[in-house]
C-alpha cells in the first residue's frame, strides 16, 4: 500500500462533522488517489511552520514516515501573523523551517513536495480580484524546494488565477462564505485539490503513481495511468501573468 502524508494548516486539515461545512485539501485530494493509497493528514488548524515544529508535530511525522511515502508540505497562512509570537515566522525563518521539513522526509527516503498556500478570496469594492495576500511566502516556498532539490507546486498562483477568472460571485461557493474568505467547503477542496493532482501528474513517476486515472473507470482492472488532466479549464498552464504581490486585509484573519 502506498502512503501519502500531508502536513499543513486548517486549509489542509481533514475536518470532521463538528466543523462542517469547512473542508481541507486533504479531504478533496482523496478523490484523486488510487484505491491502494492511504492518506494520513497531520495538518492542524492554525499552525504555522514555527508552531508545527515547536509543538513537536514534525517529530511525530518523523516517527511515522517510511521509505517511498509521498509527503506534501503546505504552510503559509499563519506564518505572517506578527501579532502572535507563537506562530509568527518571518519569510526567512519560514524558508528554513520548510527546509527542515524537507530534510525529515529525505532522511526516510520519502518523496517530499512543497506546495505554496492557496489564495484567500479577496475582491475590492469594484469586484476585481487582488492577488498577493501571502506576500513573499510563496516565493520562499519555491526557493526552499529549489534549495533542497525537491518538487514544488505553485498552488498560490494557480488558485489566484482561477478565483480571478470565475469572479466574486461564483467564487463564494468554494469558500466558507460569508463567514470567511480563507477556508474551503467541499466543492472548493475538490477543485483546488485538482490543481495539486495536476501538479503531481506533471511531475511524472513516481508521483503520478499515487493518482487514479481521470475517469477512474476500470483503473484497477486495466492499470491505466493518470494521463488526462483533472481540471478541464487549463488554469494551471500559464501563471506568469500574476504579478503585483501586496498585502490584503485578510492577512491576519484568525484561524481557530
Amino acid at each position: 500500500m502506498k502512503r501519502l502524508v500531508y502536513i499543513g494548516d486548517s486549509t489542509v486539515t481533514f475536518n470532521k462533522i463538528s466543523t462542517w461545512p469547512q473542508c481541507g485539501l486533504s479531504q478533496g485530494l482523496m478523490l484523486y488517489l488510487k484505491d491502494d493509497v492511504y492518506l494520513r493528514s497531520f495538518a492542524v488548524n492554525g499552525r504555522s511552520t514555527k508552531s508545527f515544529i515547536d509543538q513537536g508535530r514534525l517529530d511525530t511525522v518523523d516517527a511515522y514516515l517510511e521509505k517511498d511515502d509521498l509527503m506534501l508540505i503546505q504552510f503559509g497562512h499563519n506564518d505572517a501573523k506578527e501579532s502572535d509570537p507563537a506562530r509568527y515566522a518571518p519569510v526567512d525563518v519560514y524558508h528554513e523551517n520548510l527546509r527542515k521539513m524537507i530534510r525529515v522526509a529525505k532522511k526516510h527516503e520519502a518523496l517530499p513536495v512543497v506546495i505554496s498556500p492557496l489564495t484567500r478570496r479577496y475582491f475590492d469594492e469594484h469586484g476585481v480580484f487582488t492577488p498577493g495576500c501571502h506576500t513573499g511566502y510563496p516565493a520562499a516556498a519555491r526557493q526552499a524546494a529549489a534549495d533542497e532539490g525537491v518538487p514544488f507546486i505553485d498552488l498560490t498562483a494557480v488558485t489566484e488565477k482561477y478565483v480571478a477568472s470565475i469572479g466574486e460571485i461564483a467564487s463564494r461557493s468554494l469558500f466558507v462564505f460569508p463567514k470567511d474568505n480563507t477556508h474551503l467547503v467541499m466543492e472548493g477542496a475538490v477543485v483546488f485539490a485538482g490543481f495539486i493532482a495536476d501538479g503531481l501528474k506533471n511531475l511524472g513517476h513516481p508521483y503520478v503513481d499515487f493518482l487514479c486515472a481521470h475517469d477512474a473507470k476500470g483503473t484497477d482492472e486495466d492499470g491505466r495511468e493518470a494521463i488526462d488532466p483533472y481540471m478541464t479549464l487549463g488554469m494551471a498552464a500559464d501563471t506568469s501573468a500574476l504579478t503585483g504581490m501586496k498585502a490584503t486585509e485578510y492577512l491576519n484573519e484568525t484561524e481557530d
